[in-house]
């Protein structure tokens, strides 16, 4: 049966380290402090790799996506003066770095068609951990809705993001944020009501 959509803040549930912290991490990785670097990597880096799988909807690029967030992080540093929590500066890095490689994708010939996400999500992710199933049909129900709603609901319900913040990052007004976000909230309701009703049908025709 398909499970339950109850999204939970991610704060609550990796204990994930404060903005001020992050932010203070990034002006001290920017004056060269490598084991700054370090520590900011490490307190973004579950956010930048959940964000990229879920804009893009290829997990088998997330790495690569990561990575070159990264990398782009890096090199502008020393042009980030705090004015936003770093947090926020490197999500909107790694939106560009998953509109850029959408770009590029789109100027080569296509070979091949790309594997459904489901497929792709049953590779990366380990099999036999509670959320399994859940994180697979969530996936699949969120690389059905178009990027902008997308977008806003990955960042606010399950990255934890305050809308002001998402709206800064996207470049679009709060109320925009929350537009989005209801109506891709009520997409994937509706279509988990769906798929559950098919569900029980078919376990009421087995029987």
């Amino acid at each position: 049966m398909t499970p339950a959509f109850q999204p939970s803040h991610p704060a609550a549930v990796r204990g994930r380290e404060d903005d001020g912290d992050v932010t203070a991490w990034a002006l001290a990785a920017r004056g060269g402090d490598p084991a700054a670097v370090e520590r900011f990597v490490r307190a973004t880096r579950a956010d930048v790799r959940r964000f990229v799988t879920h804009l893009s909807g290829e997990p088998q690029a997330a790495d690569d996506l990561t990575q070159d967030t990264y990398l782009r992080a890096l090199r502008a540093l020393p042009r980030f003066e705090g004015r936003s929590s770093a947090r926020t500066w490197l999500l909107s890095i790694a939106r560009r770095a998953v509109v850029d490689r959408h770009r590029f994708a789109a100027c080569r010939p296509r070979l091949l068609d790309t594997e459904d996400w489901q497929s792709a999500a049953e590779r990366v992710q380990p099999r036999g951990l509670p959320g399994f199933e859940e994180g697979v049909a969530l996936g699949e129900l969120l690389d059905a809705l178009p990027a902008e709603r997308r977008a806003a609901f990955v960042l606010t319900a399950l990255l934890g993001l305050p809308y002001e913040e998402v709206a800064e990052l996207t470049g679009c007004p709060v109320g925009t944020v929350r537009s989005r976000v209801s109506r891709a909230r009520g997409v994937l309701i509706r279509r988990l009501a769906a798929a559950e009703h098919a569900d029980g049908a078919v376990l009421g025709c087995a029987a």
